[in-house]
Formats: C-alpha cells, sequence, structure tokens
C-alpha cells in the first residue's frame, strides 16, 4: 500500500517540475481541482494536500472563489527577511510547523537510515537528561536540535529552502519554552513517538504523530490554531 505521505510528495515534486517548465506561467490559474486531480491520477483530497504545500514554499496562492494563482518562482525563491520571522505570531509559528514538519517527517521516514535513527535519538537522550537534571536551558536547546536534526535528514531539495525559514520559526517560540519547562516531560513522549514510527518507516504514523505533537505545543501555549477540517480529527 502506497502511503499518503509518498503520494502527496509525487504530486509535489511533478507540479513543481511543471511550474518549473512553464506548463504554467506566473499569473496564470491552475486547472480547477477536478481536473487536475483527474489529470494526476490522484484524490483530491491529497491534490489539496500537495497545493498547501506548494503555497508554503511561496509557488501558488490559493484564491477563495477563484482557484490556484501560480506566483513568480524567482521572487519565492528569495530568503525570507529577518523582519518577517520577527514579526510571526506564535500562532504564526505553529501554522508553519503545523503545515511542513508533519510532511517533512514522513519523507524522513522513508528515507532515514540506522545513522539517522542513531543521530535523533541522542538529541533524545539530551532532552531526557535535561528532564532528569531539572535544566531547562538544556531541554531547550535539545528540543530545538531534535527538529533541526529532522529537517537536516528531508532528502527532497525543494524543502531545502525553506528549512531554515522553520528553523528560525521554531526558534521565535523559545522563549515561550523556556517559560514552561514542566511540559519538557510531553514534549519528550511525544518526540519519541515520532522517532518511533520513523524507525518503523511508518510516513503516516510519523506525520500523524508530529500533527499531535504540535497541536499539544498549541494547547499547551494556550494557541488554537486554524486547522483544515480534514485534519481536524488527528
Amino acid at each position: 500500500m502506497i502511503s499518503s505521505s509518498t503520494v502527496v510528495n509525487s504530486v509535489v515534486e511533478k507540479l513543481r517540475q511543471a511550474l518549473a517548465s512553464g506548463q504554467w506561467r506566473s499569473g496564470e490559474m491552475l486547472p480547477g481541482q477536478r481536473e487536475l486531480a483527474e489529470q494526476l491520477g490522484i484524490s483530491r483530497p491529497s491534490l489539496r494536500e500537495a497545493v498547501t504545500v506548494l503555497e508554503t514554499l511561496g509557488l501558488v496562492r490559493s484564491m477563495p472563489g477563484k482557484g490556484v494563482l501560480v506566483l513568480d518562482m524567482e521572487a519565492a525563491a528569495q530568503e525570507p527577511t529577518v523582519e518577517t520571522v520577527a514579526a510571526a505570531s506564535l500562532a504564526d509559528v505553529l501554522e508553519l510547523r503545523y503545515t511542513l514538519e508533519p510532511f517533512i517527517v514522513g519523507l524522513v521516514a522513508q528515507s532515514a537510515n540506522s545513522q539517522d535513527i542513531g543521530q535523533l535519538r541522542l538529541t533524545l537522550m539530551d532532552m531526557r537528561e535535561a528532564l532528569e537534571a531539572g535544566d531547562s536551558e538544556a531541554g531547550v536547546n535539545a528540543y530545538i536540535a531534535f527538529h533541526e536534526a529532522l529537517f537536516g535528514l528531508t532528502t527532497n531539495p525543494i524543502f531545502q529552502s525553506v528549512v531554515q525559514q522553520t528553523g528560525n520559526a521554531l526558534k521565535q517560540s523559545t522563549e515561550m519554552l523556556r517559560n514552561s519547562p514542566e511540559h519538557l516531560a510531553a514534549r519528550l513522549k511525544e518526540n519519541e513517538a515520532v522517532v518511533r514510527a520513523i524507525r518503523d518507516k511508518n510516513s503516516a504514523q510519523a506525520s500523524a504523530q508530529m500533527r499531535r505533537h504540535i497541536l499539544e505545543e498549541g494547547q499547551r501555549m494556550g494557541i488554537e490554531l486554524n486547522i483544515p477540517d480534514e485534519h481536524s480529527g488527528q
């Protein structure tokens, strides 16, 4: 059985290549969901998820009631400014993480080897040691190191341009993390579940566990995320 993450990854790559080749130019609209899903031989939910990834990458923009607009790829490739990241709210940070991290984790679950998993486990050991020592600063640093290690394991080149932005966004929430050291045990448990799914090469489960973790982070921070209906029950 082909996992949903594998299907979406394939669709993202096909659409990215089509955009790069000029099949649809900047300012044009993509075909309607039904037509495009039929062309690609996929379900409409999988297409919507792929479009969400492309939108996060800055390649397209969903226009309510109109469709999906193709953006300027050269402009999309530019690095976000420091001011943009600094101005982001914690809700913005978590929404970005919710969009990207489950997808990235799904890819990592497909390609991670024993050395990669060992690297992730080392950061989890650092979190556990910090928890046992009551060192909240070390715990925050280990938490960030774990997620940065995950970002570094993605082999899909289209994510390399946004991995740094996601890392910066994660660091934006460090002050809140430092102010809630009592949640380190929960974060450790949730991240351990992600690594177990990666070890089992269960892409769908790894993605689901990461979604759950980020939703729990939102609840711990008192933030209700704006989550698409199709994911709200996960």
